[in-house]
């Protein structure tokens, strides 16, 4: 798995270094669908109003912005394996009691966790490889969430014309089965934005 991380650790340090604190920095097309997959991500949070959030593949705070608007009472934690992003996130936000960002995950538990793409760019590594990587973070996510965690994939129903090598396009349907069978028996599906993606919810309590 380490050889994993370091593979997307130089790819996204890469972006950043590329295209600064924009979408493109964190490898998205823009601001717009951006909003659209926080707006998503974040029903696993509906009807909460104080709550602590870890962002699991913060890149430079995007979600953060986009939480601070809702004027809700929350403690964030940005967790990053890029110091890039970590280091432009700071810099953006230095001044928000609220939030902390890290490299390293901290040992201690969350009310949500919340990740955004992190499970697209497979680069070189193997399908099956790629898929114990994902379930292996998302049973991370279980121990670490106490109500818990939103994640959202690139979806195996993209048009073929649009898709690429080096990103990986799961099932949907194998991983709510794998939610639903593991971590809770409140779990959503949700694939009808408009985005070649889905996202999954899972609620524990």
């Amino acid at each position: 798995m380490s050889n994993i991380i370091d593979k997307v650790n130089s790819y996204y340090s890469e972006k950043i270094a590329a295209h600064g604190a924009t979408p493109k920095g964190v490898d998205w097309n823009g601001e717009e669908s951006q909003f659209l997959r926080f707006q998503i991500l974040s029903e696993v949070m509906r009807g909460a109003e104080d709550f602590s959030i870890l962002d699991y593949g913060c890149g430079f705070g995007s979600l953060y912005q986009f939480l601070e608007k809702t004027n809700r009472k929350f403690d964030f934690f940005g967790f990053d394996v890029s110091q890039n992003m970590i280091d432009a996130a700071q810099a953006s936000f230095a001044d928000r009691k609220n939030a902390e960002w890290s490299i390293t995950l901290p040992e201690k538990k969350f009310d949500f966790t919340v990740a955004s793409g992190i499970f697209n760019v497979r680069l070189d590594t193997p399908h099956a490889e790629w898929m114990e990587y994902i379930l292996e973070t998302l049973n991370t996510f279980d121990k670490i969430s106490t109500k818990g965690f939103s994640f959202n994939v690139l979806t195996k129903y993209s048009d073929a014309e649009y898709m690429k090598d080096y990103l990986y396009y799961a099932d949907p349907l194998v991983l709510f089965d794998y939610c639903k069978k593991n971590f809770s028996r409140n779990v959503a599906l949700l694939h009808d934005y408009e985005l070649y993606e889905f996202t999954i919810v899972v609620r524990k309590n």
